[in-house]
Protein backbone atom coordinates (compact mmCIF):
# COMPACT_ATOMS: atom_id res chain seq x y z
CA UNK A 1 0.00 0.00 0.00
CA UNK A 2 1.23 3.49 -1.01
CA UNK A 3 0.87 6.51 1.45
CA UNK A 4 0.65 10.00 0.61
CA UNK A 5 2.86 11.85 3.40
CA UNK A 6 0.56 14.89 4.26
CA UNK A 7 2.23 18.46 4.73
CA UNK A 8 1.55 19.20 8.54
CA UNK A 9 2.62 23.10 9.59
CA UNK A 10 2.43 22.37 13.45
CA UNK A 11 5.81 22.11 15.20
CA UNK A 12 6.72 22.03 18.23
CA UNK A 13 8.91 25.07 19.84
CA UNK A 14 10.63 23.90 23.26
CA UNK A 15 11.76 27.81 23.81
CA UNK A 16 7.50 29.00 24.19
CA UNK A 17 7.23 26.56 27.80
CA UNK A 18 9.12 28.54 30.53
CA UNK A 19 9.95 26.98 33.64
CA UNK A 20 9.42 30.39 35.40
CA UNK A 21 8.05 33.78 35.00
CA UNK A 22 5.21 33.11 32.46
CA UNK A 23 3.98 29.94 34.19
CA UNK A 24 5.29 29.85 37.96
CA UNK A 25 3.20 27.29 39.16
CA UNK A 26 4.25 24.55 36.66
CA UNK A 27 7.23 22.28 38.08
CA UNK A 28 10.14 21.49 35.94
CA UNK A 29 9.13 17.99 35.83
CA UNK A 30 5.48 18.64 35.02
CA UNK A 31 6.61 20.84 32.44
CA UNK A 32 9.39 17.62 30.66
CA UNK A 33 6.25 16.06 30.84
CA UNK A 34 3.63 18.25 28.98
CA UNK A 35 7.01 18.60 25.98
CA UNK A 36 7.10 14.97 25.79
CA UNK A 37 3.29 14.80 25.60
CA UNK A 38 3.61 17.58 22.86
CA UNK A 39 6.22 15.72 20.57
CA UNK A 40 4.46 12.46 20.73
CA UNK A 41 1.50 14.32 19.60
CA UNK A 42 3.30 16.04 16.37
CA UNK A 43 5.14 12.68 15.87
CA UNK A 44 1.77 10.63 15.57
CA UNK A 45 -0.40 13.15 13.92
CA UNK A 46 0.95 12.96 10.21
CA UNK A 47 0.34 8.73 10.87
CA UNK A 48 -3.04 9.41 11.42
CA UNK A 49 -4.02 11.73 8.73
CA UNK A 50 -2.33 9.78 6.39
CA UNK A 51 -4.75 8.96 3.47
CA UNK A 52 -4.35 5.57 1.44
CA UNK A 53 -3.93 5.85 -2.36
CA UNK A 54 -7.42 4.28 -3.21
CA UNK A 55 -7.31 0.12 -3.75
CA UNK A 56 -9.33 -2.07 -5.53
CA UNK A 57 -11.30 -4.59 -2.95
CA UNK A 58 -10.06 -8.28 -3.55
CA UNK A 59 -13.07 -9.05 -1.88
CA UNK A 60 -15.49 -6.89 -4.26
CA UNK A 61 -13.71 -8.89 -7.13
CA UNK A 62 -13.81 -12.30 -5.77
CA UNK A 63 -17.87 -11.67 -5.02
CA UNK A 64 -18.62 -10.28 -8.30
CA UNK A 65 -16.38 -13.37 -9.81
CA UNK A 66 -19.24 -15.56 -8.13
CA UNK A 67 -22.13 -13.69 -9.43
CA UNK A 68 -20.57 -14.09 -13.09
CA UNK A 69 -20.09 -17.31 -12.82
CA UNK A 70 -23.03 -18.22 -11.62
CA UNK A 71 -24.94 -16.06 -13.87
CA UNK A 72 -22.87 -17.40 -17.16
CA UNK A 73 -20.92 -20.68 -16.13
CA UNK A 74 -20.55 -22.03 -19.22
CA UNK A 75 -19.84 -19.14 -21.66
CA UNK A 76 -18.34 -20.80 -24.70
CA UNK A 77 -18.76 -19.17 -27.85
CA UNK A 78 -21.89 -19.30 -29.29
CA UNK A 79 -23.86 -20.42 -26.33
CA UNK A 80 -26.66 -18.64 -23.90
CA UNK A 81 -24.37 -18.40 -21.44
CA UNK A 82 -21.99 -16.18 -23.80
CA UNK A 83 -24.97 -14.06 -24.16
CA UNK A 84 -25.66 -13.68 -20.59
CA UNK A 85 -21.72 -13.15 -19.78
CA UNK A 86 -22.15 -10.47 -22.29
CA UNK A 87 -25.21 -9.04 -20.89
CA UNK A 88 -23.65 -9.07 -17.31
CA UNK A 89 -20.74 -7.15 -18.75
CA UNK A 90 -22.40 -4.51 -20.17
CA UNK A 91 -25.00 -3.88 -17.40
CA UNK A 92 -22.00 -2.37 -15.10
CA UNK A 93 -21.03 0.12 -17.41
CA UNK A 94 -24.21 1.54 -18.05
CA UNK A 95 -22.43 5.27 -17.60
CA UNK A 96 -19.85 4.60 -20.36
CA UNK A 97 -22.48 3.25 -22.90
CA UNK A 98 -24.78 6.64 -21.67
CA UNK A 99 -21.88 8.40 -22.25
CA UNK A 100 -20.73 6.67 -25.57
CA UNK A 101 -17.43 5.62 -24.03
CA UNK A 102 -18.58 1.99 -24.41
CA UNK A 103 -17.93 0.09 -28.05
CA UNK A 104 -19.10 -3.16 -28.92
CA UNK A 105 -16.67 -4.67 -31.45
CA UNK A 106 -18.36 -7.03 -33.40
CA UNK A 107 -16.27 -9.70 -35.88
CA UNK A 108 -17.35 -13.26 -37.92
CA UNK A 109 -14.23 -15.17 -36.71
CA UNK A 110 -13.35 -18.24 -39.44
CA UNK A 111 -13.33 -21.75 -37.00
CA UNK A 112 -12.72 -24.84 -37.39
CA UNK A 113 -16.32 -25.15 -37.02
CA UNK A 114 -17.43 -22.25 -39.80
CA UNK A 115 -18.04 -18.78 -38.77
CA UNK A 116 -18.42 -18.00 -35.22
CA UNK A 117 -19.97 -14.67 -34.11
CA UNK A 118 -18.04 -13.03 -31.55
CA UNK A 119 -17.48 -9.64 -29.83
CA UNK A 120 -15.13 -7.47 -28.18
CA UNK A 121 -15.92 -4.85 -25.49
CA UNK A 122 -13.98 -2.01 -25.04
CA UNK A 123 -14.58 0.86 -22.59
CA UNK A 124 -12.51 4.22 -22.36
CA UNK A 125 -11.58 6.76 -19.77
CA UNK A 126 -9.65 9.50 -21.34
CA UNK A 127 -6.28 10.49 -19.39
CA UNK A 128 -4.36 13.74 -19.45
CA UNK A 129 -1.17 12.03 -21.19
CA UNK A 130 -1.40 11.81 -24.92
CA UNK A 131 -1.35 7.55 -25.07
CA UNK A 132 -3.35 4.56 -23.73
CA UNK A 133 -2.48 2.04 -22.06
CA UNK A 134 -4.85 -1.19 -22.67
CA UNK A 135 -5.83 -3.57 -20.15
CA UNK A 136 -7.20 -6.72 -21.25
CA UNK A 137 -8.71 -10.29 -20.58
CA UNK A 138 -10.83 -12.77 -22.07
CA UNK A 139 -14.86 -13.32 -20.94
CA UNK A 140 -15.17 -16.59 -22.69
CA UNK A 141 -14.96 -20.39 -21.50
CA UNK A 142 -13.24 -22.87 -23.12
CA UNK A 143 -15.03 -24.44 -26.33
CA UNK A 144 -13.77 -28.00 -26.76
CA UNK A 145 -15.05 -28.33 -22.72
CA UNK A 146 -18.17 -27.27 -23.50
CA UNK A 147 -19.50 -30.76 -22.54
CA UNK A 148 -18.36 -30.77 -19.13
CA UNK A 149 -19.31 -28.42 -16.50
CA UNK A 150 -16.30 -26.11 -16.75
CA UNK A 151 -17.14 -22.38 -15.45
CA UNK A 152 -13.55 -20.88 -15.73
CA UNK A 153 -13.62 -19.79 -11.86
CA UNK A 154 -9.57 -18.70 -12.49
CA UNK A 155 -9.67 -18.55 -16.51
CA UNK A 156 -11.80 -16.13 -17.41
CA UNK A 157 -13.42 -15.60 -14.50
CA UNK A 158 -12.17 -13.38 -12.12
CA UNK A 159 -9.75 -11.35 -14.64
CA UNK A 160 -13.50 -10.44 -16.09
CA UNK A 161 -14.64 -9.46 -12.82
CA UNK A 162 -11.16 -7.86 -12.34
CA UNK A 163 -11.68 -5.46 -15.42
CA UNK A 164 -15.34 -4.29 -14.26
CA UNK A 165 -13.97 -3.18 -10.95
CA UNK A 166 -11.28 -1.66 -12.27
CA UNK A 167 -14.44 0.19 -14.35
CA UNK A 168 -15.45 1.19 -11.33
CA UNK A 169 -12.12 2.35 -9.98
CA UNK A 170 -11.56 4.86 -13.01
CA UNK A 171 -15.28 5.98 -12.83
CA UNK A 172 -14.36 7.51 -9.84
CA UNK A 173 -10.81 8.46 -10.09
CA UNK A 174 -10.14 9.22 -13.87
CA UNK A 175 -6.55 8.37 -15.27
CA UNK A 176 -3.88 11.48 -13.85
CA UNK A 177 -1.86 10.29 -16.91
CA UNK A 178 -2.22 8.02 -20.02
CA UNK A 179 -5.94 7.24 -20.93
CA UNK A 180 -7.05 3.45 -19.89
CA UNK A 181 -8.78 1.23 -22.36
CA UNK A 182 -10.51 -1.95 -20.86
CA UNK A 183 -10.59 -4.47 -23.59
CA UNK A 184 -13.01 -7.56 -23.02
CA UNK A 185 -12.04 -9.79 -25.68
CA UNK A 186 -13.75 -12.84 -26.96
CA UNK A 187 -12.05 -16.22 -28.43
CA UNK A 188 -9.19 -16.16 -26.85
CA UNK A 189 -9.57 -20.05 -26.43
CA UNK A 190 -9.26 -22.62 -29.27
CA UNK A 191 -12.70 -23.66 -30.92
CA UNK A 192 -10.68 -27.41 -31.69
CA UNK A 193 -7.34 -27.66 -30.93
CA UNK A 194 -4.74 -24.33 -30.38
CA UNK A 195 -2.79 -23.50 -32.95
CA UNK A 196 -1.77 -19.96 -34.49
CA UNK A 197 -4.93 -19.99 -36.73
CA UNK A 198 -7.37 -21.43 -33.89
CA UNK A 199 -6.70 -18.90 -30.94
CA UNK A 200 -7.18 -15.77 -29.65
CA UNK A 201 -9.25 -14.51 -32.23
CA UNK A 202 -10.34 -11.40 -30.52
CA UNK A 203 -6.97 -9.81 -29.96
CA UNK A 204 -5.84 -10.80 -33.65
CA UNK A 205 -8.51 -9.03 -35.01
CA UNK A 206 -8.29 -6.07 -32.51
CA UNK A 207 -4.63 -6.00 -33.19
CA UNK A 208 -5.64 -6.18 -37.06
CA UNK A 209 -7.79 -3.45 -37.12
CA UNK A 210 -6.10 -1.13 -34.67
CA UNK A 211 -2.86 -1.23 -36.83
CA UNK A 212 -5.14 -0.40 -40.28
CA UNK A 213 -6.40 2.81 -38.49
CA UNK A 214 -3.70 3.69 -36.88
CA UNK A 215 -4.77 3.03 -33.68
CA UNK A 216 -2.06 0.77 -32.40
CA UNK A 217 0.72 3.82 -32.64
CA UNK A 218 -1.42 5.34 -29.52
CA UNK A 219 -0.32 2.25 -27.36
CA UNK A 220 2.10 2.71 -24.90
CA UNK A 221 1.51 -0.70 -23.08
CA UNK A 222 -0.92 -3.79 -23.14
CA UNK A 223 -1.33 -5.63 -19.95
CA UNK A 224 -2.60 -8.88 -19.85
CA UNK A 225 -5.01 -10.15 -17.02
CA UNK A 226 -5.01 -14.53 -17.23
CA UNK A 227 -5.69 -16.63 -14.01
CA UNK A 228 -4.85 -14.22 -11.29
CA UNK A 229 -6.79 -15.60 -8.53
CA UNK A 230 -5.49 -18.76 -7.80
CA UNK A 231 -5.22 -19.64 -3.97
CA UNK A 232 -1.15 -20.29 -4.16
CA UNK A 233 -0.67 -17.22 -6.56
CA UNK A 234 2.63 -16.59 -8.12
CA UNK A 235 3.15 -14.45 -11.13
CA UNK A 236 5.25 -16.02 -13.48
CA UNK A 237 8.10 -14.12 -15.23
CA UNK A 238 6.75 -14.26 -19.18
CA UNK A 239 9.24 -14.82 -21.83
CA UNK A 240 7.07 -13.28 -24.35
CA UNK A 241 6.11 -9.93 -21.87
CA UNK A 242 7.95 -6.60 -22.67
CA UNK A 243 11.83 -6.55 -20.37
CA UNK A 244 10.60 -3.36 -19.23
CA UNK A 245 7.66 -4.36 -17.83
CA UNK A 246 8.17 -7.07 -16.61
CA UNK A 247 10.85 -4.72 -14.46
CA UNK A 248 8.08 -2.68 -13.60
CA UNK A 249 5.85 -5.68 -12.16
CA UNK A 250 8.84 -6.53 -9.94
CA UNK A 251 8.72 -2.81 -8.63
CA UNK A 252 5.14 -2.88 -8.06
CA UNK A 253 5.89 -5.97 -6.26
CA UNK A 254 8.12 -4.70 -4.06
CA UNK A 255 6.23 -1.22 -3.71
CA UNK A 256 3.26 -3.28 -2.69
CA UNK A 257 4.70 -5.89 -0.36
CA UNK A 258 4.06 -8.38 -2.78
CA UNK A 259 7.26 -9.55 -3.55
CA UNK A 260 6.75 -12.86 -2.43
CA UNK A 261 4.03 -13.87 -4.98
CA UNK A 262 6.17 -12.66 -8.41
CA UNK A 263 9.01 -14.72 -10.58
CA UNK A 264 9.31 -17.73 -8.81
CA UNK A 265 8.85 -19.29 -12.16
CA UNK A 266 10.06 -18.38 -15.17
CA UNK A 267 7.91 -19.79 -18.42
CA UNK A 268 6.27 -18.84 -21.91
CA UNK A 269 2.95 -18.11 -22.35
CA UNK A 270 1.08 -17.97 -25.71
CA UNK A 271 -1.74 -15.45 -24.95
CA UNK A 272 -3.55 -12.49 -25.82
CA UNK A 273 -0.59 -10.42 -25.14
CA UNK A 274 0.89 -12.01 -28.71
CA UNK A 275 -0.73 -9.84 -31.24
CA UNK A 276 0.28 -7.01 -29.29
CA UNK A 277 3.64 -8.26 -29.17
CA UNK A 278 4.13 -9.15 -32.85
CA UNK A 279 3.40 -5.41 -34.02
CA UNK A 280 6.27 -4.28 -31.78
CA UNK A 281 3.33 -2.81 -28.74
CA UNK A 282 5.08 -3.25 -25.32
CA UNK A 283 3.23 -6.32 -23.16
CA UNK A 284 3.38 -7.85 -20.19
CA UNK A 285 0.97 -10.75 -18.93
CA UNK A 286 0.08 -10.97 -15.13
CA UNK A 287 -0.81 -14.86 -14.97
CA UNK A 288 -0.17 -17.31 -13.04
CA UNK A 289 -0.21 -20.35 -15.24
CA UNK A 290 1.11 -22.82 -12.70
CA UNK A 291 -2.62 -23.27 -10.83
CA UNK A 292 -3.38 -26.55 -8.46
CA UNK A 293 -1.64 -29.68 -8.04
CA UNK A 294 -0.14 -31.39 -10.57
CA UNK A 295 -0.61 -35.13 -10.68
CA UNK A 296 -0.81 -37.83 -13.64
CA UNK A 297 -4.37 -37.60 -13.26
CA UNK A 298 -3.98 -33.44 -13.24
CA UNK A 299 -0.62 -32.95 -15.41
CA UNK A 300 -1.85 -29.47 -15.59
CA UNK A 301 -3.31 -29.22 -12.30
CA UNK A 302 -6.87 -26.99 -12.25
CA UNK A 303 -6.39 -25.07 -15.45
CA UNK A 304 -8.68 -26.18 -18.42
CA UNK A 305 -11.31 -28.88 -16.20
CA UNK A 306 -14.31 -29.16 -14.12
CA UNK A 307 -12.16 -28.05 -10.52
CA UNK A 308 -11.09 -24.39 -11.61
CA UNK A 309 -14.17 -23.81 -9.42
CA UNK A 310 -14.69 -20.54 -6.56
CA UNK A 311 -13.12 -22.56 -3.90
CA UNK A 312 -9.76 -22.71 -5.59
CA UNK A 313 -9.23 -19.11 -5.86
CA UNK A 314 -9.17 -15.91 -2.79
CA UNK A 315 -10.08 -12.71 -2.22
CA UNK A 316 -6.38 -12.34 -0.94
CA UNK A 317 -5.23 -13.50 -4.32
CA UNK A 318 -7.23 -10.99 -6.05
CA UNK A 319 -6.09 -8.16 -3.96
CA UNK A 320 -2.30 -8.95 -4.68
CA UNK A 321 -3.47 -8.92 -8.13
CA UNK A 322 -5.58 -5.59 -8.06
CA UNK A 323 -2.76 -3.97 -6.22
CA UNK A 324 -0.37 -4.76 -9.15
CA UNK A 325 -2.03 -3.68 -11.76
CA UNK A 326 -2.71 -0.20 -10.31
CA UNK A 327 0.96 -0.23 -9.34
CA UNK A 328 1.97 -0.69 -12.55
CA UNK A 329 0.07 1.40 -13.97
CA UNK A 330 1.16 4.21 -11.95
CA UNK A 331 5.31 3.35 -12.72
CA UNK A 332 4.12 3.50 -16.59
CA UNK A 333 3.04 7.03 -16.19
CA UNK A 334 6.00 7.92 -14.44
CA UNK A 335 8.21 6.83 -16.93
Amino acid sequence: MIYAQPKVSLQYHPRTIKPSGQLPWLSTATLSVLRLCLVILVIALPAHAQKATPRISGQAIYNLTEQYVTTAPHRWVGSPDHLKAEAFIKSHFAPEVAKGTFEVDSFSANTPVGLLAMRNYIVRYPGKKDGVIVIASHYETNYPLKDINFVGANDGGCTTALLIELGAYLRAHPPEGYSIWLVFDDGEEAIKEWTNSDSLYGTRHLAAKWSANGTISKIKAFLLADMIGDKDLNIDRDANSTPWLLDLLHQAAKNTGHLANVFKYDTQVNDDHLPFQQRGIPVLDIIDIDYGPRTSALPDGYHHTALDTMDKISPHSLQISADLFLEVIRLINQR
